[in-house]
């Protein structure tokens, strides 16, 4: 799994360089070029997620005038690589503005070459500090998987391209106890965050400098929550 110790995402929002904390008083706070920190935005997506799953949305919905806002510039603070499941929109999921979240989605949130390229595009030009890799419960690309490997089948097309990468994290589990495809959903999840620390130059240095911090989320369908691991 992604961890025993998991922290239901709760109260704040991604307003720019300052916002309250819920409980706390305390304001994100930008860095000295004017960038919020991983920890900050980290907090707000917490915020949001908790806003969503008890049904107090008040971003996603509302931005009307944050679409004039928006409209010469961007600045996201968060990047997300999501799976392309209509039930997982991350600026829904975690209740953010236009602008605030740089979203890659693609079927079981794999990295290929252009979804790392957008990523890195991010990091390089808008110094997002913060990259969450969100799977989700009762993902059907993972699904798949499992039933090719099982039924040694192939899938036609390009979808089998989809199978091929999230092969290497499924396989080893196949026939052990246990959820297999939750058990599937989280190993593909961590194998791609290590994929992307192995296959992009920008991302690695980007975390060794400590300008970003990738962590993985897992998001619940039944109940709306996002689980990120607390280490």
């Amino acid at each position: 799994m992604l961890g025993r110790k998991t922290f239901l995402l709760s109260t704040g929002a991604i307003v720019g360089s300052a916002i309250a904390m819920h409980g706390s008083g305390a304001a994100l706070a930008a860095n000295g070029e004017g960038q919020m920190q991983a920890s900050d935005v980290l907090a707000a997506l917490k915020a949001g997620n908790h806003r969503y799953a008890t049904d107090h949305s008040t971003n996603c919905n509302n931005n009307f005038d944050r679409r004039a806002e928006v409209s010469e510039a961007q600045q996201p603070h968060a990047i997300v690589l999501g799976c392309s499941d209509s039930r997982v929109p991350p600026e829904v999921v975690f209740d953010q503005r236009l602008g605030d979240m740089f979203t890659i989605r693609i079927a079981g949130n794999i990295a290929d070459a252009p979804a790392i390229g957008s990523i890195e595009y991010a990091v390089a030009h808008f110094s997002s500090p913060l990259l969450v890799v969100l799977g989700h419960q009762n993902c059907g690309a993972v699904k798949a998987t499992i039933e090719a490997i099982e039924k040694h089948q192939s899938l036609p097309g390009n979808i089998a391209s989809i199978v091929a990468a999230i092969r290497p994290a499924v396989e080893p589990l196949i026939g052990k106890p246990g959820d297999v495809l939750d058990l599937a959903i989280h190993a593909n999840i961590r194998a791609v965050i290590q994929h992307l620390k192995a296959s992009s130059t920008i991302l690695t240095d980007a975390v060794k400098s400590d300008k970003l911090r990738i962590v993985g989320g897992y998001y619940r369908l039944s109940d709306g929550v996002v689980e990120i691991p607390t280490a």
